[in-house]
């Protein structure tokens, strides 16, 4: 919150970033998901790096146990159950949700849902302010994973492309990480409890996926009665095949295609090594033992044996997190203060809290830009965090290069109009942050030229990242800069990438 004086204040502690040189946060990370919840609790070190913070040292607290994801009914989760869980968590730890500085809230599957978001919000209500929230579709939640299994510091640490599987209950994700980044993702109906059965081995939960794979194996599976041993061994071996079909074929089969959630691979990088991660990959790595009713050890061993026989050229490697893949560990917060040529208008645009950032790989050096091609990245990164029709407003973040002509301007700006179509006919501020010293430039381009009809927010001066989520505050009348706090979404490991937030 902004006072007097323009300092930066956390929410509870109300204690200037701008006085301290090291600051100590508690953080807590929550995924709740179609099939699994639970939640991560740290201690972050953060200490100044010129005019940011960053994670110096990260502690993990607690790691909550793994629930399964309670209903009432089917596709209701029972709020009282989850709440007594989440609590039980805290009071392992000893933490109470006062004392919480920062933190993230995942939701994915049917824990989106209205009336399921409705219930969970309840639960956070009183730490709403401190936690970034994010409904992960399924193009978020496997760039998630990808960075939260350690697979794309992997990709940098061998120096070659790595492809990260993520297996969990309702859906199987795959991601291709190349250099640090995530540079194709997919992602599929076949997870462990796509059927699920009671303790007396009767089918208590299907999937329409499940009943797809069933009926082109030859046979039907119906709720209440038991599974065929041998059907469901055909089952398991089919849902394996269907990973691996998409994991490494260029032509699909039809009933491949009908399972796919996402677009199918572009197959531009031939990945040699391996990672899984999500609920199956801790069977697979030998690292629970424990079953749950599903199909999750069955399906991991089919994989396995799948690897040997016909994936055996692949170099399987264990990641740095399975199961909480894609549970945050922690928010960072990391204040900047914006440069003084920027554009604001109209100047109630802001404050405006939680915005997420996308980072597109925008070529800005050339001396003719495309403008065609700036919209498609746009809308590439839009569609890879599932915010094609986002509810909130998006931040461009890109990294200005050459001069700014009018031409170059022109074509820029008229590039990000294209890319941010959805969002403008939404009415959503276009907010542009930039380190290059020419935003005012852009913005008045972008209102006065391309006239793009919403309020236009560009700023410069700014360190962004992709899975950043950032504050804006007013104008500070005595600079004519804006504060600005980032918040990174911190993965559990991230070591291998040589910083803490991404």
């Amino acid at each position: 919150e902004e006072e007097a004086g323009g300092r930066i204040f956390f929410s509870n502690i109300k204690r200037s970033l701008e006085e301290e040189d090291e600051i100590v946060l508690v953080s807590v990370g929550v995924d709740i998901g179609s099939s699994t919840s639970h939640l991560v609790f740290s201690r972050l070190v953060m200490e100044r790096l010129d005019n940011r913070y960053v994670v110096s040292e990260r502690v993990v607290l607690h790691e909550s146990d793994v629930l399964l994801t309670p209903y009432t009914q089917e596709e209701q989760i029972d709020g009282k159950v989850l709440g007594d869980f989440i609590q039980a968590q805290y009071d392992k730890v000893g933490i109470t949700p006062e004392k919480i500085d920062t933190g993230a809230l995942i939701l994915t599957g049917v824990a989106v849902r209205r009336s399921n978001a409705r219930v969970i919000g309840e639960l956070f209500a009183k730490e709403a302010g401190k936690f970034v929230s994010v409904s992960a579709g399924d193009a978020l939640e496997t760039t998630l994973a990808a960075f939260g299994s350690g697979a794309a510091a992997l990709s940098i640490r061998l120096d070659q492309p790595v492809m990260n599987i993520d297996i969990g209950g309702g859906t199987t994700k795959l991601a291709i990480c190349h250099q640090g980044e995530v540079v194709d993702i997919t992602a599929l109906d076949v997870g462990a409890r796509i059927v699920a059965f009671d303790q007396e081995q009767r089918v208590c939960r299907l999937e329409e996926a499940a009943k797809l794979l069933a009926k082109t194996c030859g046979f039907e599976i119906t709720l209440g009665e038991k599974l065929d041993p041998n059907n469901r061994q055909r089952l398991v071996q089919c849902m394996a095949q269907k990973i691996i079909e998409v994991a490494q074929s260029t032509s699909l089969s039809q009933t491949t295609k009908a399972l796919l959630r996402l677009d199918p691979l572009r197959n531009e990088y031939t990945p040699k090594v391996l990672t899984f991660s999500g609920g199956v990959s801790e069977y697979i790595y030998a690292r629970q033992s424990a079953h749950y009713n599903d199909l999750g050890p069955e399906l991991a061993h089919q994989i396995l044996h799948t690897l040997k026989s016909e994936w055996s050229q692949m170099d399987v490697q264990t990641p740095e997190q399975g199961i909480r893949a894609t549970v945050v560990g922690a928010s960072q917060y990391t204040v900047q203060v914006s440069g003084s040529t920027i554009f604001v208008k109209p100047k109630d645009t802001l404050p405006l809290r939680n915005v997420p950032v996308i980072a597109p790989k925008l070529n800005l050096q050339d001396e003719e830009l495309s403008s065609e091609q700036i919209a498609h990245e746009i809308q590439r990164a839009l569609k890879r965090l599932d915010l094609t029709d986002s509810e909130v407003p998006v931040a461009l973040c890109y990294k200005w290069g050459g001069s700014a002509t009018f031409k170059r301007l022109d074509d820029f700006c008229k590039g990000v109009a294209r890319g941010f179509v959805s969002l403008i006919a939404k009415g959503h501020p276009l907010m542009l942050v930039g380190e290059a010293d020419c935003a005012g430039l852009i913005g008045i381009h972008c209102q006065e030229e391309v006239k793009v009809g919403v309020p236009v927010i560009s700023v410069d001066g700014v360190t962004l990242s992709e899975l950043d989520f950032v504050d804006i505050g007013a104008m500070l009348e005595t600079s004519g800069a804006v504060p600005v706090v980032i918040k990174s979404l911190v993965f559990p490991v991230t070591s291998g990438l040589g910083k803490t937030g991404f």
